[in-house]
């Protein structure tokens, strides 16, 4: 098992930035890769952006530029730095880890971005 606990939402101005938190904890060894989803009120969970154990990033293209996917592996933490916020990016967001075939999700940290 594996538990992911994200920090760090809260409320922000357009323009602004806040850095997300997830922890990893449990059996952690073989995740493979890690990610951050959100989901806005009415929609779907989309991806926001993935790094794979090696450092290889992917990110949706409405995210491309503003924010940035990192982990420390030494604190079993990964991070979503978010800047030049928008409030179409106002959403729960949640930590996704992939160990071997299975999928383990945090429960989600709200950001919400005021025009």
């Amino acid at each position: 098992q594996v538990q992911l606990v994200e920090s760090g939402g809260g409320l922000v101005q357009a323009g602004g930035s806040l850095r997300l938190s997830c922890a990893a904890s449990g059996s952690i060894r073989s995740i493979t890769r890690m990610g951050w989803y959100r989901q806005a009120p009415g929609k779907q969970r989309e991806l926001v952006a993935t790094i794979t154990s090696d450092g290889s990033t992917n990110y949706a293209e409405s995210v491309k530029g503003r924010f940035t996917i990192s982990r420390d592996n030494a604190k079993n933490t990964m991070y979503l730095q978010m800047n030049t916020l928008k409030s179409e990016d106002t959403a729960v967001y949640y930590c996704k880890a992939l160990r071997l075939w299975f999928e383990y999700w945090g429960q989600g940290t709200q950001v919400t971005v005021s025009s």
